[in-house]
């Protein structure tokens, strides 16, 4: 039988392990590591642009305030409210229908009413179903018609069946607040009260005349600012401008008769 031999292959060399360089990985590897922590790329925000600081407003000399309600006096001596009405009570009831209306619109309906009912006790002899009819065309109808009869009865439990003639006593009527008192005040008995409606109060603070940010600082503002000689006409004169001249959305700056003497920095004029 033949001899097997086996022949033993030589033994190759191990071959030794590929160096990598480090500074190449570990740059890729912090490479890397950059680029996973990068956010996704967002579009840049405009600055925001700073608001300019709001300058204060001059405020009115003595001198300049005379000035303006000599204008108006001389284009208006005898200003009247436009609310219609024949005597207190109803001047009374024509300013609580006011509220939230027009004065047109509150006259279209108390020249009826008034002809049938202008002292607290024909109101109440008319009661308030029959009262809604008469007013119906105005705003908030039923919840007056129900303060215009409880003032009423009021007027005739405490008052004798007369308008009060100080603040307090008119403010404890229902339906009646501190620009129904001044307007009653002012008009009815001559007091020289300040009585600021939405038309006062734009004036006011439009022209820098008595700014404020509500409508008590602002009749506070006019009462510091108004000479004496023009406090009896002074919110007529206001809310008439107000009504006709410096309208809330376009302002007839062009024909105010104030418009030299007006702070508003948007005035066209």
């Amino acid at each position: 039988m033949a001899k097997i031999t086996r022949r033993l292959l030589p033994k190759s060399k191990p071959t030794p392990p590929q160096r990598v360089k480090k500074s190449r990985n570990r740059a890729a590897a912090g490479q890397g590591r950059e680029k996973s922590a990068k956010k996704p790329a967002t579009k840049p925000v405009p600055a925001r642009a700073t608001k300019k600081p709001i300058k204060a407003i001059k405020p009115w000399t003595p001198a300049e305030v005379r000035e303006a309600f000599s204008r108006f006096r001389t284009a208006n001596p005898e200003p009247k409210g436009e609310l219609e009405h024949l005597n207190p009570y109803t001047l009374l009831v024509a300013v609580v229908l006011s509220a939230q209306a027009t004065d047109a619109g509150v006259n279209k309906a108390t020249r009826e009413l008034f002809r049938v009912a202008d002292t607290p006790q024909k109101m109440l002899a008319l009661g308030e179903q029959k009262l809604r009819d008469y007013i119906k065309t105005i705003g908030l109808y039923r919840n007056k018609a129900k303060n215009v009869i409880a003032l009423s009865e009021k007027l005739i439990a405490e008052f004798g069946g007369e308008v009060p003639r100080t603040r307090a006593e008119l403010e404890s009527l229902p339906g009646a607040g501190r620009k129904t008192a001044n307007v009653v005040l002012n008009m009815a008995y001559g007091e020289h009260t300040m009585a600021v409606d939405t038309h006062v109060f734009r004036v006011a603070n439009r022209t820098g005349l008595a700014p404020g940010n509500t409508p008590l600082e602002v009749e506070l503002g006019l009462e510091r600012v108004v000479p004496a000689e023009f406090k009896l006409h002074a919110h007529h004169w206001l809310i008439l401008h107000g009504r006709y001249t410096c309208l809330a959305r376009k302002p007839r700056c062009e024909v105010c008769l104030i418009n030299d003497l007006c702070r508003w920095p948007e005035k066209t004029v």
